[in-house]
């Protein structure tokens, strides 16, 4: 995308410039229109599961704009001739149900036969247009929110190799198929600045919000809430490809205390599925905005660190 003209609407109040994770266009004084879509090939082997996450994971973007999702359309790649079509039934009826159970609706939907199989949605949502979160909303003085813990990378990586335990792969699954909607009521504790942590990890879209934000950040990484036995693998070096190449993408943004072990840092690079929030907010709300999570969505939401001065676009880890 960046290789295209920048987008100039006047009703256009986030576009693909800021790498922010879904478009906003303004309908209204009182109504915003969110669009984005996202797919991917299958985490787990459930068809299933692999439903409820991919279908999590795309309604996320519209989360984490702040939003309330309306409608979604599936995007199905399927090998018809090496799969049974009872596979596509039951991947599609764990996105049917998540969809559901966001209080959205399938609306419809399209499938091409292909040789890997990838499923995903396009989903449509809604934000008032003085509330919308981007990445460009994290002001000094705030207090780093996350709102999942990490290490579905790394698990996903054990599970492969077969060295993971049952705990903590059904951890995992738990964690990946949680619905951001803790998103929804950001606004109401003063958030404006965030994203959620999917691909890049924490330090890739850490990196793009004190970016576009013109912050820096600090994470202190004793604080980051870590799925269990993801340091453990993480430090028998049971780590994703993805992760490495993200480690290295922020390398130039990054300053790393001594003290932090490599597990950690690997872990903090992780590249997630289905991840969580990642929200500046203001430090006389963030244990309300804690509080509203660990009550809404049941998972190990954490302040982690704090916005800073500068210099714009850099992560220091201690």
């Amino acid at each position: 995308m960046s290789l295209l003209p920048r987008e100039e609407h006047p009703d256009l109040i986030v576009g693909y410039d800021l790498s922010d994770d879904a478009g906003v266009f303004r309908l209204d004084d009182r109504t915003a229109l969110i669009q984005t879509v996202d797919f991917f090939t299958p985490i787990v082997d459930d068809p299933y599961t692999f439903g409820q996450v991919a279908a999590a994971n795309a309604l996320s973007d519209v989360y984490a704009m702040g939003g309330r999702p309306l409608t979604a359309l599936n995007i199905v790649c399927f090998p018809t001739k090496s799969l049974d079509k009872s596979v596509l039934v039951d991947i599609l009826k764990g996105g049917y149900d998540k969809v559901h159970e966001a209080g959205a609706v399938l609306a419809g939907g399209h499938t091409v036969d292909d040789l890997e199989l990838k499923y995903g949605l396009a989903v449509t949502g809604i934000v008032a247009p003085d509330r919308v979160i981007a990445n460009s909303g994290a002001r000094p003085g705030q207090t780093l929110v996350l709102t999942k813990p990490l290490g579905t990378g790394i698990i996903a990586t054990a599970v492969k190799a077969n060295m993971v335990s049952p705990e903590a792969e059904a951890a995992m699954i738990r964690n990946m198929v949680a619905l951001n909607r803790s998103g929804e009521a950001a606004a109401d504790f003063g958030v404006r600045g965030g994203t959620d942590v999917t691909g890049f990890g924490l330090l890739g879209h850490a990196r793009e919000l004190a970016r576009a934000s013109r912050v820096g950040l600090v994470i202190e990484s004793g604080l980051v809430p870590a799925l269990p036995g993801a340091l453990e693998y993480s430090a028998m070096g049971l780590v994703p490809a993805g992760s490495w190449s993200n480690q290295n993408f922020c390398s130039k943004s990054l300053q790393v205390s001594d003290a932090v072990k490599p597990e950690m840092l690997s872990l903090l690079a992780d590249a997630q599925t289905s991840g969580g929030l990642l929200l500046a907010v203001p430090p006389d709300q963030a244990e309300a905005l804690l509080a509203y999570v660990r009550a809404r969505e049941g998972t190990r939401a954490a302040v982690i660190g704090r916005v800073t001065e500068g210099p714009a676009g850099t992560i220091e880890v201690i």
